[in-house]
């Protein structure tokens, strides 16, 4: 477990795609929680502040103690933490864009969402994956400014790029494809960046993580430029 941040108040770790934050219904046989692993790393409880998909890999922040845990809650509630996810997406995004698009909950709830998007990279492969010759694909950076459930995922979708093993917003066709051609079923998305006001001090904290494995080699793979992340 990488930790890339921590003081007396708040740690926060690169997570692992594939683990949970913390126990769900979702997946009752689940046993090893990203809350466990920390709490056993360095032997006191702590507090998620923010959630992260189980597909989702990067930046997680926990809290040390449940004040403050609710501070930063309320800050993620007010929109005063700067979030920024990489992802690559099937076709050629739009150079920037906005995505204004409400989403419901399991419920029917409707709820207003927004994000953000940049072209870093796009980039064709000479390998058909459909009706088409070639293939082509994106890299964009993401900024939520609200954080629905699957809110990435669901808009990215939305605009019909949606993201490469993305499960059940994603294209069926094209993760069977990048199993099939790359042996590789993980979701290309990643928590990059977060920056915020420190609850205690006030002073401005940015935390980074790197990629995982299998998102560098799909860089490889489809001919993106690492040096642009």
């Amino acid at each position: 477990m990488e930790v890339l941040y921590e003081d007396d108040h708040l740690i926060a770790i690169n997570k692992p795609h594939g683990l949970f934050v913390h126990r769900t219904a979702l997946d009752k046989d689940a046993t090893i929680f990203a809350v466990q692993c920390v709490r056993d790393l360095i032997g006191q409880r702590v507090y998620p502040v923010h959630r992260l998909d189980r597909k989702t890999s990067g930046v997680l922040v926990l809290a040390k103690s449940k004040s403050v845990q609710s501070l930063m809650n309320e800050m993620f509630r007010e929109r005063q933490v700067m979030k920024k996810y990489l992802a690559i997406v099937r076709g050629y995004t739009d150079d920037n864009g906005t995505i204004d698009y409400v989403l419901k909950t399991d419920k029917g709830k409707a709820q207003d969402a927004l994000t953000h998007y940049r072209t870093i990279k796009r980039t064709e492969i000479q390998i058909s994956s459909g009706r088409f010759e070639t293939s082509r694909y994106s890299m964009v950076e993401l900024n939520p400014v609200t954080g629905r459930m699957h809110q990435l995922r669901r808009h990215m979708s939305h605009i019909f790029h949606p993201i490469i093993g993305d499960r059940p917003h994603g294209c069926n066709k094209q993760n069977r494809f990048f199993l099939a051609q790359f042996e590789m079923g993980t979701m290309m998305l990643h928590a990059s960046e977060i920056s915020f006001a420190h609850p205690i001090s006030g002073l401005t904290v940015h935390i980074q993580g790197e990629i995982h494995s299998e998102f560098e080699r799909m860089i490889r793979e489809l001919g993106f430029d690492r040096r642009l992340i």
